[in-house]
């Protein structure tokens, strides 16, 4: 009893030393809350920064332990142990380590990973209102998921994988209206889905994998955000779930799914990975969704699917994976499946197809086994139709695939044989390269899921402002608020009652027109959310007092107070960026881009794009802050153009190849990232790409020779030829010689790939 009154008399001294000499940061409070979770984890190696330091916020970041403030307060704690290097006293309570979490009033995001902690989730988890990201993955968690959460209003990832939870998903979902990640995968969970989750409308990643779930998967189809389903290993079934389009990842694999696949999966036009194996699926298979424009990872394999191939079938030239094993195929396999590289897999024994490539059973044995298959009357309604489709979209493609198998081969092997020079295994390769969402990655790091939410999950709804809430939070937009001004309007710097930054573009109407008319493209406008967008948070109205016609439109966005991305690479902000970090933002602005064209309807095109019109957030993720808003070009009386350097292109051309500006303006963008030089002329473009152009035929020394002096020891020599080949291309002087923006995002991704495998291969090295 008196070592414990020792020890917390000794805290209570260093508190009262730091609230004097160190008033003006953390509160008393938070002090004492970190010092005792030191104490109660026995002071672990990771917090030895404490003693070192009584500046807690301004404390260096390790892979063991983070901590994030703002504005005098704690608003974000990392904490990440490996397999027990952190050994916990034995003494250690839970209950009170959570405790102490609780004093921690403006906590926003937890990661408590790997730290062995046992035994229920304390209810005290519910005291901490603000926390808005939850992860307390690989601990061993066990008992019921506590009804606190519920209480946590603010709540938008949760993530309890690799615990020991037992029981049911909670019915009191709902009461988080804000939801965007549930992961609880490998635990113990069991019991049906609730109806409660299909409420959800902010959830973007449910992830249910290797549990003891059954029955019959709730209608999602309500869930328009949802990108990521992850299903796997349990035993839902048996009926296909209704889904929503919006799918990116669909992971149904090993369940007790049968019957057929409804042909809407076909209309999955943005879904990379379909994992469906391992299943009791029967009736035929759609060929159609090898060539969904986005997919690259398809495993249908251990089902009993039917139906014949054929050699012109078409496939989507980005297929890194495709598993047709073990099913009742007949036929031949398409041509443009002949994937001839390390790095890219096709996968079709156990079938009756005619190629011997690969062991395939006699035609007869399909063809009884079809047979044998019982297919309950009332689905059998829903096959036929099916069957009409797969025939109607084979024919379709027996058409189209003729044209295009040359140009489809082409680009296989051209990439693929890129892809085989990176030093990994082809299994690693495959599963890093599915897809740009990552399951696994999206999954394992909280911060990494609430900035990457493809549609402003962690925004604010979008809505209607008030006028006189815009003139309070710019004080009557007084000249001190000012921050831009264009020759359609002003840009103000605002702040509102609950403290949050905004900008606000002012636009005066040039027409006098109804309220009514502006509303489609106010809508339009209020789908302008993603991560690597500066997003809209809603408009104001201004109308005449004679009418209601509108004089002025307030559109409010989102602040981002950090510089531009010349600035991180000319080192204006006192930091330059290195290769990687050059090549994430390229990434960023690239997504911005494929969104605006793709990720809302009609597309957003003619962008303008230039290097001064990225910034970034506190995180240091892109964000393009000027695009092309509907509002601002019908006030120019234009429906866009290029102002970038460089030839854009005939109006012609700019019809049929319409995504082609924003190609160029990445490329000139690419082109600044490289040699790390402004470019303030149009005529500079020119004689830089030819530059870069010469160079990529020499050798790496002569190459390297022209890149920027701060970066151009640290990039590999296949990740700077991977960009400089790129951005070339996006200067092409005709459009159509450009390539499509997903081709650029892929390069690019590659790229970055090809370096992380350098730095990851160098630390290995080092240890």
């Amino acid at each position: 009893m008196a070592k414990i009154f020792l020890h917390s008399f000794h805290l209570l001294l260093l508190l009262l030393f730091l609230a004097t000499h160190h008033s003006d940061q953390l509160q008393p409070s938070q002090i004492f809350s970190l010092l005792q979770i030191q104490q109660l984890l026995n002071h672990p190696p990771a917090l030895t920064v404490f003693k070192d330091s009584t500046d807690f916020c301004s404390i260096e970041s390790t892979p063991s332990f983070t901590l994030a403030c703002y504005e005098d307060n704690i608003t974000q704690l990392h904490m990440f142990g490996n397999d027990g290097d952190l050994p916990l006293p034995q003494n250690f309570s839970t209950d009170t380590f959570f405790e102490a979490l609780g004093c921690l009033s403006s906590l926003k995001v937890l990661s408590l990973v790997s730290l062995g902690l046992r035994g229920p989730l304390p209810r005290s988890i519910g005291s901490i209102s603000s926390l808005e990201i939850l992860n307390i993955s690989r601990n061993y968690f066990n008992g019921d998921i506590p009804v606190q959460l519920s209480s946590l209003r603010n709540l938008q990832t949760v993530i309890l994988d690799n615990n020991e939870f037992t029981g049911k998903v909670p019915e009191w979902l709902i009461s988080l209206p804000v939801l965007a990640v549930l992961s609880v995968k490998n635990n113990s969970l069991g019991g049906f889905l609730p109806n409660s989750v299909t409420v959800l409308q902010n959830l973007r990643v449910l992830a249910l994998s290797k549990n003891n779930f059954s029955g019959e998967v709730p209608d999602l189809r309500n869930l328009t955000n949802l990108q990521v389903l992850d299903l796997e290993d349990n035993y839902f079934g048996p009926h296909f779930p209704a889904l929503p389009t919006k799918l990116v990842s669909l992971v149904l694999r090993k369940n007790k799914f049968g019957f057929g696949i409804p042909a809407e999966l076909g209309h999955c036009y943005q879904l990379q990975k379909l994992d469906i194996s391992l299943n009791e699926f029967v009736g035929p298979f759609l060929p159609s969704l090898l060539s969904l424009p986005s997919i690259n990872y398809i495993d249908i394999s251990k089902n009993k699917f039917t139906g014949m191939l054929l050699q012109n079938m078409s496939c989507n030239a980005e297929l890194v994976f495709v598993n047709l094993s073990s099913n009742l195929l007949t036929g031949e396999l398409p041509s443009c499946l002949h994937l001839d590289s390390k790095s890219s897999a096709v996968v079709y024994d156990k079938n009756c197809l005619s190629n011997e490539a690969q062991e395939q059973n006699p035609s007869i044995f399909c063809h009884h086994e079809a047979l044998a298959v019982k297919i309950p009357a009332h689905e059998q309604n829903h096959t036929r139709p099916v069957a009409k489709t797969v025939l109607a979209s084979s024919t379709a493609g027996a058409i189209v695939g003729g044209m295009a198998i040359a140009g489809v081969v082409f680009l296989v092997i051209r990439r693929a044989n890129r892809k085989a020079s990176v030093k990994t295994s082809p299994t690693r390769s495959i599963t890093e390269r599915v897809s740009p969402v990552n399951t696994a990655k999206l999954l394992s790091d909280a911060r990494y899921i609430s900035e990457t939410m493809k549609l402003g999950a962690s925004l604010p709804a979008y809505r209607t402002y008030a006028l006189e809430e815009l003139k309070e939070a710019t004080k009557n937009f007084e000249a001190s608020s000012l921050i831009g001004e264009t020759s359609i309007g002003q840009i103000y710097k605002g702040k509102l009652s609950d403290g949050s930054l905004i900008a606000i573009r002012s636009l005066k109407m040039r027409k006098r027109r109804s309220l009514q008319i502006y509303m489609h493209r106010i809508e339009l406008i209020s789908r302008l959310r993603h991560c690597h967008l500066v997003s809209a948070l809603g408009h104001c109205f201004e109308c005449y007092q004679d009418d209601s016609s509108v004089c002025r439109i307030f559109l409010i966005f989102e602040f981002i107070p950090n510089g531009t991305l010349r600035d991180y690479i000319s080192g204006l902000t006192g930091h330059k960026f290195t290769w990687i970090q050059r090549i994430a933002a390229a990434i960023g602005v690239v997504k911005g881009i494929q969104f605006l064209h793709t990720g809302i309807v009609p597309g957003l095109y003619s962008n303008n794009l230039k290097i001064t019109d990225i910034s970034f957030d506190h995180n240091l993720h892109a964000k393009i802050r000027t695009y092309n808003l509907p509002l601002l070009a019908e006030n120019k009386g234009t429906v866009g153009g290029g102002s970038s350097p460089g030839p854009k292109g005939s109006k012609s051309e700019g019809v049929k190849h319409e995504d082609k500006d924003d190609v160029y303006d990445i490329g000139v963008i690419l082109l600044e990232i490289i040699l790390g030089r402004s470019i303030m002329f149009h005529n500079e473009v020119g004689v830089l790409k030819d530059l870069v152009q010469v160079s990529i035929t020499t050798d790496d020394i002569a190459r390297r020779s022209i890149v920027d002096p701060a970066v151009h020891k640290e990039c590999s020599g296949e990740s700077l030829k991977t960009v400089m080949e790129i951005c070339v291309r996006c200067l092409s002087s005709k459009p159509a010689d450009r390539p499509s923006v997903g081709d650029v995002l892929w390069n690019l991704q590659f790229a970055a790939q090809i370096q992380d495998s350098l730095r990851g291969d160098a630390q290995n090295n080092e240890d």
